[in-house]
């Protein structure tokens, strides 16, 4: 079993401690640590010698851990580690189809980057199709999120209601579900060919579809829990703030909103990377039949990505 999945099967059994953890790995700082430094992390850790059953105590394998992809030992590039997803740049890209386009391609990539690597794209017709799937997803994404937009300017809808709802409530839960659907789209491929499932001693004993699909599910959950949340509450707080006009301006009203939502990405991005192991368990009961007769362990174990 890969050192970062061990690291996870130690340390992260319980939601709090998931959550923590992640706490320390979100720490924007860290991206400045160079290659060098990774792969010395990543060679002290691989050596350590530790079981599943024994904490890991050197906090260096924290940062290290969310550096290198645990199923390809490759180092993920700089802006698709997990505290990348705290740059503001991305935070009010669902006003305009345009950079909504934007946003959902850095989170498409970010998930492609992030994904169990399993699914080898040894064949050209593989790695095209992930390129199509991507696209794909980004561009419905788009268009659905800005599809409100479009209602109500078109039909010109104005009244207050329901400029409460299209342009502030309603694109919240839809960027939420349509972050899902990207997530579902491009790591199809574990779902239609199965990742590898271990034991608990870190062998390999298969390659599992209902794995892949357990995997997908609880990473584009989490994703929608992630956004979702990210961008409703800051347009209902927004929307409280207006209404006591303790912001009188647009500007200061924008600026209001963006600390919101900088403040609640930032407690809700180690929430949802915390809401499910990243050493996924599927009781072997839930596994193919081919699975089955290949183990007698009662409990297995995968790469979930993030």
């Amino acid at each position: 079993m890969d050192a970062n999945l061990r690291f996870w099967r130690a340390e992260g059994q319980s939601f709090w401690q998931r959550f923590f953890l992640w706490a320390d790995v979100l720490d924007p700082l860290l991206l400045l640590k160079s290659s060098d430094e990774i792969r010395t992390t990543r060679l002290f850790t691989q050596n350590s010698g530790k079981s599943l059953s024994e904490p890991v105590q050197n906090d260096q394998v924290f940062w290290s851990a969310s550096s290198v992809h645990p199923d390809t030992n490759e180092i993920i590039p700089v802006l698709f580690r997990p505290p990348g997803n705290l740059n503001p740049k991305f935070m009010f890209a669902y006003d305009l189809s345009f950079l909504q386009f934007v946003f959902h391609t850095y989170t498409t990539g970010f998930t492609l980057i992030n994904g169990n690597g399993t699914p080898k794209a040894e064949e050209y017709s593989l790695q095209q199709k992930k390129i199509v799937y991507g696209l794909g997803a980004i561009s419905y994404a788009a268009c659905i999120g800005a599809l409100p937009f479009i209602f109500m300017n078109r039909y010109t809808l104005k009244s207050s209601l329901t400029e409460l709802v299209v342009r502030k409530l309603l694109p919240a839960p839809l960027l939420g579900v349509m972050s899902a659907f990207t997530v579902v789209v491009v790591r199809s491929p574990e779902f239609e060919n199965g990742i590898e499932v271990m034991d608990r001693n870190g062998k390999v004993v298969g390659v599992s579809q209902k794995a892949g699909e357990k995997a997908v599910k609880e990473t584009a959950l989490s994703r929608a829990v992630l956004f979702g949340t990210t961008f409703f509450l800051p347009a209902v707080l927004t929307h409280f703030v207006e209404r006591t006009k303790f912001a009188k301006n647009p500007r200061t009203l924008a600026a209001v909103r963006m600390l919101f939502i900088t403040s609640i990405l930032t407690g809700m991005l180690p929430v949802s990377l915390s809401m499910f192991p990243q050493c996924g368990e599927i009781k072997r009961a839930d596994l193919e039949p081919e699975i089955l007769s290949s183990t007698e362990e009662t409990e297995l174990f995968y790469n979930r990505g993030i």
